[in-house]
């Protein structure tokens, strides 16, 4: 199996730099964004199959479709994680805790179960992909590897937002933000 190094994670959107442009698509509202978020599914799929040599070719129409049938999909999920939180923060207020508790409760939540499930999603790509809890049991049994991705990404998400003073760095964090969450998908869910 190949490892996912952070020099190959730092260097993957740049092996072809050309692909760099699609981020453009940003600026054509609802439609471009459908597109991009189609294409950093298909960008995760292939981190899933462990190909994470180079960015692969936009297809607007496929990428368009994929992005905005998944969004579809996902609302669901989106329903339910903001009922959750709110139930937290209305709980948080009734016993009286500081804000801070809900704070640590909402990155708790977006840091150790969200960015496995949406893998889950963007993987099976399935509403009930998004309810799979049992894959958590990953992150729990591989806590320290867990730790590093999350640091990792943390680290290159850094890299690419001090890059965007010479406009690179805003497609390349687009394209390369959930890779760590694939290659640690691919490694340790079953």
């Amino acid at each position: 199996m190949a490892k996912l190094t952070f020099k190959s994670a730092f260097m993957y959107p740049f092996n072809r730099p050309k692909g760099l442009l699609n981020a453009l698509w940003i600026f054509l509202p609802i439609i471009g964004w459908f597109a991009l978020g189609g294409y950093g599914i298909r960008i995760v799929k292939e981190f899933l199959k462990g190909k994470f040599r180079q960015l692969p070719v936009f297809n607007f129409n496929k990428d368009l479709k994929l992005g905005f049938f998944m969004f579809l999909k996902a609302i669901p999920f989106i329903l339910v994680y903001m009922l959750v939180i709110n139930l937290i923060e209305s709980f948080v207020d009734v016993i009286g805790i500081t804000q801070m508790l809900t704070t640590v409760i909402d990155y708790f939540i977006s840091l150790f179960i969200v960015p496995l499930l949406t893998i889950n999603f963007f993987k099976k790509e399935t509403i009930s992909s998004y309810f799979e809890f049992k894959i958590l049991k990953s992150i729990i049994n591989n806590l320290n590897d867990y730790i590093v991705v999350l640091l990792k990404s943390i680290a290159l998400a850094i890299i690419f937002f001090v890059m965007i003073v010479v406009l690179v760095g805003l497609p390349a964090g687009m394209f390369t933000q959930n890779i760590f969450f694939a290659d640690f998908y691919r490694q340790f869910v079953k």
